[in-house]
């Protein structure tokens, strides 16, 4: 008869896995809202351009075990496209994300892919992220408007010619499209709505799902999973300003 002491003890108490994880595509795709939203739960319509990087933290529990994001938010104007490889080096998993209403934009998460596959850490887990299906959906909803005469609708597009702006932005890359793409170059796929939640919470539990814990814990003995390499890394703007606070929140949607 097993002795109760000898039962090994729940994992559920060890310390959390660090997942170093970076967010990386075109400006404006929305990279910092998905990050905001699945940290903070929350959506900030006129959201600021990232200026170099921001990082952000959030823990997650999967399973037996607890993950910590360690989330590099990277700024997505050229400009600094030389400073990737400062946040992706050694990461476990990456979120390339595209606007689903600008084709341009997926072609640019391509490039970003191939380049993580021929630079960045060769087991690094990589999701593609279509953002703003709100738009779409909104565009479906225009449609769906109750029915007047041609004269009253003709009057109604004059007067709110600028709120109908709102409603005719269309759906450019179709997600079989890149749903396809995803599979034939072996990424997850998602599409998301930073603006409403949709999606958010999913995207990172798959990727802790695809991550190889047990390998992170055993090469965390040799150094921290989530820095970015050896030494201090700076983390100011131009004039001084820091690039992003560390948020740290107790647990998350998934």
């Amino acid at each position: 008869m097993t002795d109760a002491h000898d039962t090994p003890a729940p994992v559920n108490n060890m310390k959390p896995v660090q997942v170093k994880l970076v967010l990386l595509g075109e400006a404006a795709v929305g990279k910092s809202s998905l990050v905001l939203r699945f940290v903070n739960n929350e959506f900030q319509e006129n959201k600021e351009p990232t200026i170099g990087a921001a990082f952000l933290t959030q823990k997650c529990r999967l399973e037996d075990k607890s993950i910590k994001f360690e989330i590099w938010d990277t700024a997505g104007q050229e400009r600094f496209h030389s400073l990737a490889p400062m946040y992706y080096r050694n990461a476990q998993a990456a979120v390339v994300v595209y606007d689903v209403t600008k084709a341009s934009s997926l072609e640019k998460a391509k490039s970003w892919v191939k380049e993580l596959q021929r630079q960045a850490n060769p087991n690094i887990v990589i999701a593609l992220t279509g953002n703003k299906v709100d738009l779409v959906q909104e565009e479906g909803s225009s449609e769906s408007r109750g029915e007047g005469s041609d004269n009253e609708q003709e009057q109604e597009d004059e007067d709110e010619d600028d709120d109908e702006d709102n409603y005719r932005i269309s759906r450019q890359v179709p997600t079989e499209e890149a749903r396809a793409y995803a599979d034939e170059a072996g990424l997850l796929f998602f599409e998301t709505s930073a603006k409403n939640g949709k999606g958010v919470a999913e995207v990172f539990l798959e990727i802790a799902k695809k991550i190889p814990l047990e390998h992170i814990l055993n090469s965390s003995r040799n150094g921290r999973a989530g820095g970015l390499g050896n030494g201090r890394v700076d983390l100011q703007r131009d004039g001084g300003q820091r690039i992003g606070g560390q948020q740290d929140k107790a647990g998350c949607a998934c």
